[in-house]
């Protein structure tokens, strides 16, 4: 009786190997590019929404709609009044009402650091400061002390 067995040979079985194990290193680095690249969208997003609220905010102590600190120059105190709200007024045909406007539902989350922890700058300082000056918020930045795809500092963004 002449039974041909069935089965993988030692060598077609390394050659399998081999090839699912260079398909597996060009994949990695492709992963981990999608994985930064979809990290740096929620940065921009994030920067973004923090950045439009304080603009917003701006915006309505220009119009002398809010009350705030002269000293603030009509930017916020901190992030948490974004989130908090302000009274502001609004001048109708019944007389003067306030009305409280939140400029933010929640203070994103840093995807770079992983944190809530945003990097703040006050209108007084200097635009590579890396401390605040505390009197009021003229921009965020991340803390992350990474680099970008394409080569920039998080922290420039």
């Amino acid at each position: 009786m002449n039974q041909k067995k069935r089965g993988f040979t030692l060598v077609e079985m390394l050659v399998t190997l081999t090839i699912l194990a260079i398909l597996a290193a060009a994949v990695v680095p492709l992963a981990e590019t999608a994985i930064k690249r979809e990290k740096e969208i929620e940065l921009r997003r994030a920067l973004r929404t923090l950045r439009e609220a304080i603009d917003s905010y701006k915006k309505l102590a220009d119009e002398k709609k809010i009350e705030f600190e002269q000293e603030t120059h009509g930017y916020p105190p901190n992030l948490e009044v974004l989130m908090s709200g302000v009274e502001i007024k609004e001048e109708g045909e019944e007389g003067s009402k306030k009305k409280t406007v939140k400029f933010l539902r929640r203070i994103p989350l840093d995807p770079m650091t992983n944190s809530y922890d945003w990097g703040l700058r006050a209108y007084e300082d200097a635009p590579d400061s890396s401390t605040w000056g505390g009197k009021n918020v003229f921009d965020v930045y991340t803390k992350s002390r990474g680099t970008a795809l394409d080569g920039t500092k998080y922290r420039d963004w």
